[in-house]
């Protein structure tokens, strides 16, 4: 008897939405990772994107544990000499609401092309509604 091994072809992606209000963003974005990655399916293979669309709603409603919201740090850097900025989470949740939950995701997923790949799935909105009810996810409950 041979191993089964899926190809790119027998893979099917499902979308799925998970709401984010009053959840803590740590939590959602494990949830949403291991979605992203296919980990949840028993097709899963390492080698190959066997993962699912995942739409992220309410992103800016997300809670932070602790003190995070005063105390951590986003920083990014221009490339440029002296070209490091910090930005704290309270400041980045009023300007780009749903950059929190991306970057979260993104530091669960492969730093490889296979995990930009998966990254490309990934939807969030900072309120309610999304333009995707054409795909009709099904919504994903976070215990």
């Amino acid at each position: 008897m041979s191993t089964y091994v899926p190809t790119p072809t027998t893979v099917e992606h499902r979308w799925h939405v998970i709401d984010a209000g009053e959840r803590v963003l740590g939590r959602i974005a494990t949830v949403a990772a291991t979605l992203l990655q296919g980990k949840h399916k028993p097709q899963y293979a390492p080698f190959l994107d066997t993962g699912d669309f995942v739409i992220i709603t309410n992103a800016a409603r997300a809670k932070l544990t602790g003190a995070k919201e005063e105390q951590k740090l986003y920083r990014y850097h221009s490339g440029y000499m002296g070209g490091l900025r910090e930005e704290r989470a309270k400041v980045l949740r009023q300007r780009i609401p749903t950059r929190m939950m991306e970057e979260a995701v993104r530091g669960m997923l492969p730093k490889t092309k296979l995990g930009n790949a998966m990254y490309r799935k990934l939807k969030v909105y900072a309120g309610p509604d999304h333009p995707h009810a054409a795909q009709r996810p099904t919504p994903f409950e976070v215990s």
